[in-house]
């Protein structure tokens, strides 16, 4: 479709499980072997719990597992919680994180701290990338705490310590978005990663390692500090189908354009390359459908601005479409920034939206009787407390 590699973009898929449970078991070389028929070029493999066990923590090391001119496969992990939100923890230089799950009631750690705010801490002392993974499947109601939302999402967006967030995973891509939209309106800056939440030592599940990836520019060699710098940057694009490319004013992704506070025109360009027909190309800023660009595959148009916007262009389809073996092909560039001046930001809406999360997430913290100390309480209550006030100021 694209010589995206000869462009300095490299495909890698932010997480795989190499064993997971299940009769057979996986090595890093058929790990590798079953990268390269993906044509990935990063594979994170993330170290995690599965219940009261962590399989492949025998595999444990910050050394590269496997390292090639086209192919490399690091050890990175995943930290479960049941009422904060999965995360992972890549390019780690240390050591692995202790406990690696918190708030499994019925166990040593019911607890619900850690907090993933001290686990994103942990992580930044080795150096490493933190994120959120496999974000959501419907949209939060946000009347009553509801399984499988990462309810610590925004505290942890608020203090500055999310570095990417899984825009594709084993997630429905538009519903993430549509939250995601919401964070980069309030002025925070979260680039798009993807991770397949791939078991490929299973025989059958929802597709292979590389099924939804991330294409990161960072350069003309492969490099994983590299790679995850560009990640870091926002030099990225997502995608299980569609390769979806975006110039604002020349500039790609990951770029902050600055501009005097006064009407500009910006010249936009989207490109569309596609193994499976697409339904909708669209140009989203501010988190609005401004341009339909549905059937091309080249286009340049002009779009007016008067303040600070972020700019990004995503593909669509309706249903599945095989062999994507995914809810529906997708794919999205990470933004561009357009500054103005010293602009203060003012969310209103998607701040009040914050707001309200936040409160239904104090108050099931304030709730839960399984602290082992009451300074793991105060600390949880603060951070989301910090979290309120920073809404505050941007509402």
């Amino acid at each position: 479709l694209s010589s995206l590699r000869s462009q300095g973009w490299w495909a890698g898929d932010l997480h795989v499980h190499m064993n997971y449970g299940g009769t057979y078991r996986n090595t890093p070389a058929r790990l590798a072997a079953q990268a390269r028929a993906e044509g990935l070029n990063v594979v994170e493999n993330l170290i995690v719990n599965k219940e009261q066990r962590i399989p492949d923590i025998g595999y444990w090391n910050t050394a590269l597992m496997i390292t090639s001119p086209d192919l490399l496969i690091a050890n990175g992990q995943e930290f479960h919680t049941g009422l904060w939100g999965h995360t992972s923890q890549i390019g780690l230089r240390s050591h692995y994180l202790l406990p690696d799950y918190a708030g499994y009631a019925g166990t040593a750690f019911a607890s619900l701290y850690p907090t993933n705010a001290a686990v994103f801490d942990m992580a930044h002392e080795q150096g490493a990338l933190a994120g959120y993974v496999h974000p959501f499947d419907f949209s939060p109601t946000l009347t009553a705490i509801q399984g499988g939302i990462p309810y610590e999402l925004p505290v942890d967006v608020a203090a500055g310590k999310v570095d990417f967030l899984e825009v594709m995973g084993y997630s429905d891509h538009l519903i993430t978005s549509n939250v995601w939209y919401k964070l980069l309106n309030c002025g925070f800056r979260i680039p798009a990663g993807a991770g397949t939440d791939a078991f490929p030592n299973f025989s059958q599940l929802r597709g292979p390692p590389g099924l939804v990836r991330v294409f990161a520019k960072s350069g003309p060699t492969l490099d994983h500090r590299r790679f995850l710098d560009a990640i870091k940057a926002g030099r990225t694009m997502v995608t299980n189908a569609p390769i979806v490319m975006l110039t604002v004013n020349g500039k790609e992704p990951g770029t902050d354009i600055r501009l005097s506070f006064r009407a500009h025109e910006l010249q936009v360009r989207v490109t569309l390359k596609s193994p499976v027909p697409i339904d909708h190309l669209e140009l989203i800023a501010n988190g609005k459908v401004v341009a339909k660009l549905d059937g091309a595959a080249d286009t340049t148009l002009t779009l007016p601005v008067d303040k600070p916007t972020w700019i990004l262009a995503r593909a669509w389809s309706d249903k599945p479409r095989l062999p994507v073996l995914d809810l529906y092909p997708f794919g999205s560039t990470s933004p561009v920034y357009v500054t103005m001046g010293n602009a203060p930001i003012s969310c209103g809406a998607d701040a009040e939206y914050f707001l309200g999360w936040i409160n239904i997430l104090s108050q099931r913290v304030r709730a839960d009787t399984n602290w082992n100390t009451s300074a793991e309480r105060e600390a949880a209550l603060s951070l989301i407390s910090n979290a309120h006030q920073e809404f505050l100021r941007r509402r």
